[in-house]
């Protein structure tokens, strides 16, 4: 195998191997091996003559079985049809068996304040579902699966202690926790919404505070799910409902609310938080008879106003955050990903450098509209079910009601939000 760095003019030639390994030289290192990182390495490593290093202090073990409540991740995402297909193409899909795998074949929301709702139906659009709830850490092990059987994907469980700007021949230095310096044409920041690679690159976001906080956990219920994502708009904000595998009674709930509300919430015992939890939710699926350890998460939007500079990318949570009230966060994620790997693919068969601000503008064009506008429906969601003004109440809800009448409508935005269009 022969391995390429930059010559001044852009270009690349070759390096013996030797010398490759000596200096610990990849084309592109990745930072954060979560579900963005991951896919990205493994939508890499299609190209053998590309070596790329994976850098995250965790170890991802297999999940254990499920006996209990409690043995559910809290972490869940509603993977779209488009997530779905581009786990397929990598040859990740495969990993992940049908009893992890939670179909949802319909979608029913409506407005707390009101009487307006509209229901989805798989069956509207010919498909077979609408997504697939699945833990994190499942994902997180399939993924892993591929790393495990590429051959030019190397691994360090530790992390960057520091990095600098490239070189006069485009090499950046990676310092790890460990001592190592890796060299590298192209850095991935994919570590996440408080990414350390964002920091160090310089690149700046546009944030603000979403003014609630999120509570997560794991419910039974005490009528089935029917293979259907709930969710009730309230002014303090949505409550969702997701099915979980192998029990049609169990559910993982993402409930957004004020902070004062969570923080009176989190502290009531399991019993009075159950009660708590079937009132708010106006006892659509009867009592909630059982629920696991809660989680709270505070809620926050950012954007970062540039997706790249001085041979640093950055892609998913790390460039991006959005209110939890769809689920697209990791499925906008996945796209990042892909898009990502295809410029940087695209790029090697045309001579350029990873790096290259050529490629990483492409890519930051492909992603950037995409991002914005999935962002700005969400906000738009969060302040029009926000409004407790009786005439914003009165036409939100008859909004709802026309809109759920509107076939060909519906059928065009569930699609758009499946990546079907």
């Amino acid at each position: 195998m022969k391995v390429e760095h930059n010559d001044a003019s852009g270009k690349l030639e070759s390096l013996p191997d030797e010398s490759l390994k000596q200096k610990s030289q990849f084309d592109v290192v990745i930072v954060g091996a979560g579900l963005v990182g991951q896919a990205i390495a493994v939508a890499l490593a299609a190209e053998p003559s590309l070596r790329i290093a994976l850098i995250d202090p965790a170890q991802i073990s297999a999940p254990a079985p499920v006996s209990q409540l409690t043995d559910y991740d809290l972490r869940v995402s509603a993977l779209t049809a488009k997530s779905q297909s581009f786990l397929t193409q990598l040859g990740v899909w495969q990993y992940l068996p049908e009893s992890v795998l939670s179909p949802y074949t319909s979608m029913h929301v409506w407005d707390g304040e009101g009487t307006g709702s509209v229901t989805f139906n798989a069956a509207e659009l010919h498909v077979p579902a609408l997504g697939h709830i699945v833990e994190n850490r499942q994902t997180l092990w399939a993924l892993q699966q591929s790393v495990d059987a590429t051959s030019n994907i190397q691994y360090f469980a530790t992390t960057v202690s520091s990095i600098d700007n490239p070189d006069a021949k485009g090499w950046l230095p990676v310092v790890l926790a460990s001592g190592q310096t890796l060299q590298t044409r192209l850095l991935v920041g994919a570590d996440g919404a408080l990414s350390k690679m964002r920091q160090w690159a310089g690149i700046a976001t546009s944030e603000w505070d979403y003014e609630q906080h999120a509570i997560v956990a794991t419910v039974r219920c005490e009528k089935s799910m029917q293979k259907t994502a709930w969710q009730r708009f309230r002014a303090q904000g949505p409550l969702a409902f997701l099915p979980l595998h192998s029990d049609s009674h169990l559910a993982s709930i993402v409930w957004s609310t004020s902070p004062e509300e969570s923080s009176e919430l989190m502290a009531l015992d399991d019993a009075s938080f159950s009660q708590a939890l079937t009132r708010a939710f106006e006892a659509h699926l009867g009592e909630i008879v059982e629920v696991s350890e809660r989680q709270c998460v505070p809620l926050r939007q950012r954007h970062v106003r540039q997706y790249y500079c001085n041979g640093v990318v950055l892609a998913g949570d790390a460039a991006h955050t959005i209110h939890p009230l769809a689920g697209q966060g990791v499925n906008l994620g996945f796209k990042d990903a892909q898009v990502l790997a295809e410029e940087i693919l695209r790029a090697v068969t045309k001579g350029l450098s990873p790096g290259s601000d050529l490629v990483l503008a492409r890519y930051q064009r492909r992603r950037q509209a995409d991002n914005l506008a999935t962002m700005a429906a969400m906000e738009g969601f969060k302040r029009l079910f926000g409004s407790e003004q009786p005439l914003v109440r009165l036409i939100r809800n008859e909004g709802l009601r026309l809109f759920d009448r509107m076939l060909p409508l519906k059928q065009h935005v569930v699609m758009k939000a499946m990546g079907l269009d």
